[in-house]
């Protein structure tokens, strides 16, 4: 009994001097396998509202990316590869469940406010990884809920350090550059009010370690540099006690608010990306280093949030301009191309082939069957998945992704999570489209088809011109196109479907302090 409460008073130890949780005693967790022949490692990296045409190795119209264009030469880069949704939420569901939002109840944003988040009921990526002998480890932004069992440490993850969601959903001390400004609230200590006009009310966005916030607001200037760090040292414990790990890192970068650049004068938007790719970079030498079986994998949410002008990113040739002809953007919150076609990348030494370009359709929704695969884990049961294991893409064995894959709408047009727009090979037909808020202030209108426009994306990349009704070729697609949508539907009607909530409740804010309206710690 000695020996017990040792370990523990140890425990404490390590977490209060390290302040990270897994620098613990590895005896109190038998269950972790630390046999010689471990399993290999995985790291997934997400980015936020970067675009397609942001890398340089997919576009070549900027200097910004050299980390991840090296990364490109000695890996594998997806040029069709797809997020699961084009906003933030559903997305992230989508990778932690391998299901469609329509599927695990998430088909759009929670807020500050939200009581609820990503269904209990549904297994997570962490969770199934855990069980298979692995130390778990949640790094940035999660939103997918924040209150009570929703948070990440009970989602799977060993280990969280991150802000609960996206960081322009409450004021900061570091405002950065975004349209409009987000300037904090001094808070009074006198009068115990804020007192500025024009000030941003909302509650400050909160820096957690696992339970604890640990600063409120959040530090942007900071953030990379602590992100690195924790996910080093998370790295280098797994490694030193021979524990198979799996850590998910989802950035904050490209969403606005953008952090002030070192050097007057720089490119804003270019110096964010360049402060991303060496993070991504130092992760990357990391795992070199370390000369484990790691795989690496990085891409993003979703395209570019257009209406934030010079703060956001390119959709590369991706333009929907039969979208932008008729006002509104054609990126991020739409079903066209730059909205959801997203900058991927796959790095595994001695296993992914070196400068290796994949056209295969995938999605962010195979992460999720690919790594149960390849850690050899158990398949949560009573439920279908809209992913497929794509471990012989990522080894050079085959290019046969998707024959179709299906978009829900996040936001431009028609009910939430509904799928208006899908892919069947090449062709990409919608049944509804619409454009996001663009820079200009538009917003498209909503439009219903039927029957669907379908583009011929191997001659039209830009959704330019969508297929005459009336000639052969769109008689010959319409048939599948119809008949892989209503397969769908007859699928998920059989499915386990989750229903998340999505009511609100101001008690739900996290606050460091309750006692101040912007909260300090």
């Amino acid at each position: 009994m000695y020996i017990l409460l040792l370990k523990a008073l140890l425990l404490v130890l390590a977490s209060v001097f390290s302040g990270f949780l897994c620098c613990y005693d590895p005896d109190l967790f038998p269950g972790v396998n630390r046999s010689a022949n471990k399993k290999p490692n995985f790291i997934i990296i997400l980015a936020d509202d970067l675009g397609w045409g942001d890398l340089g190795a997919n576009w070549n119209l900027r200097n910004d990316t050299p980390s991840l264009d090296k990364m490109a030469t000695e890996g594998m880069r997806f040029v069709d590869f797809h997020s699961a949704a084009s906003t933030c939420s559903p997305s992230r569901a989508s990778l932690l469940t391998g299901r469609l939002g329509l599927r695990n109840g998430v088909t759009h944003n929670f807020a500050v406010t939200s009581v609820g988040g990503l269904p209990l009921n549904e297994t997570t990526l962490a969770e199934v990884i855990k069980e298979a002998g692995y130390l778990t480890a949640m790094i940035g932004k999660w939103h997918l809920g924040h209150k009570g069992r929703y948070h990440p440490n009970f989602r799977g993850f060993d280990y969280y350090f991150g802000i609960p969601y996206s960081h322009d959903m409450g004021c900061t001390d570091t405002p950065g550059y975004n349209l409009p400004p987000c300037p904090a609230c001094p808070w009074n200590s006198t009068t115990g009010r804020n007192h500025q006009k024009g000030c941003y009310p909302e509650i400050a966005v909160p820096l957690f370690e696992n339970h604890a916030i640990i600063q409120q607001p959040v530090d942007l200037t900071s953030l990379t540099a602590k992100y690195t760090e924790k996910a080093i040292k998370f790295i280098d414990y797994a490694s030193q006690n021979n524990q198979p790990f799996f850590l998910y890192l989802a950035l904050s970068h490209m969403h606005v608010p953008l952090v002030s650049p070192k050097l007057p004068r720089q490119d804003i938007y270019g110096a964010n990306l360049k402060e991303m790719d060496a993070l991504v970079g130092h992760i990357k030498n990391k795992i070199d280093n370390m000369k484990e079986d790691t795989l690496l994998w990085f891409t993003g949410d979703n395209g570019p949030w257009s209406e934030k002008c010079q703060y956001a990113g390119s959709v590369g040739p991706y333009t929907g301009m039969w979208q932008r002809k008729r006002g509104g953007s054609s990126a991020k919150q739409t079903t066209w191309e730059g909205g959801h076609r997203v900058p991927t990348l796959a790095y595994w030494a001695g296993k992914i082939p070196g400068n290796e370009t994949s056209p295969a359709l995938l999605s962010i929704l195979d992460i999720f069957p690919t790594l149960v695969t390849l850690a050899n884990a158990s398949w949560p049961p009573n439920r279908r998945f809209d992913g497929m294991d794509v471990s012989e893409i990522l080894f050079g064995q085959s290019n046969q992704g998707h024959k179709t894959l299906f978009h829900p709408n996040s936001g431009a047009a028609g009910k939430y999570g509904e799928i208006q727009a899908l892919r069947l090979d090449h062709y990409k037909a919608f049944y509804l489209t619409g454009g996001a808020k663009a820079c200009d202030g538009r917003s498209g209108k909503e439009q219903h088809h039927q029957p669907p426009l379908v583009f011929n994306l191997k001659d039209d990349i830009q959704e330019q011109q969508p297929l005459d009704t009336h000639s052969a070729e769109y008689n010959a697609v319409l048939p599948a196109v119809s008949k892989a949508l209503a397969d769908l539907f007859q699928d998920i009607a059989t499915d386990n479907v989750s229903v998340a909530d999505y009511s609100h409740d101001p008690a739900a804010m996290p606050c460091c302090n309750p006692h101040h309206v912007v909260c300090r710690c």
